[in-house]
């Protein structure tokens, strides 16, 4: 499969982990009242595993076994998000545009890494 066909669906997959983490804490803060932070840490767990699940089968179409896999890629987000953290702080001290630009920036550094090591590390055939 070509990677820009692997790209789309890696995106496509993103959005669908964005609404899926979104619509978790969502429910957990609104309808059973729990704490900001319990709900937004299950949110993201919920995403973590929706998108290990749909970037395992559809995206990379990958035979790596769950646990080793599911290792690896725990691992790629902690490094990716750890990366992207250094370089939202970097470009803070550095430029005068508004901060929030710079979160985009970062986001957008985040995607293409963590992509590309899902790619050849995580999801390697």
């Amino acid at each position: 499969m070509g990677i820009i066909k692997q790209a789309i669906r890696y995106g496509l997959v993103g959005v669908g982990n964005t609404l899926i983490t979104a619509a978790v804490i969502w429910v957990m803060m609104k309808i059973f009242d729990v704490s900001d932070i319990l709900s937004n840490i299950t949110g993201y767990i919920a995403g973590l595993v929706n998108s290990f699940i749909w970037n395992r089968q559809w995206t990379f179409k990958s035979s790596v076994g769950w646990t080793s896999g599911a290792l690896k890629f725990g691992s790629v987000f902690v490094i990716c998000y750890l990366l992207q953290l250094g370089v939202l702080l970097y470009l803070n001290k550095t430029l005068t545009i508004d901060s929030y630009y710079n979160q985009l920036i970062a986001m957008a550094f985040y995607t293409v890494i963590n992509f590309v090591m899902n790619k050849f590390y995580t999801f390697k055939s």
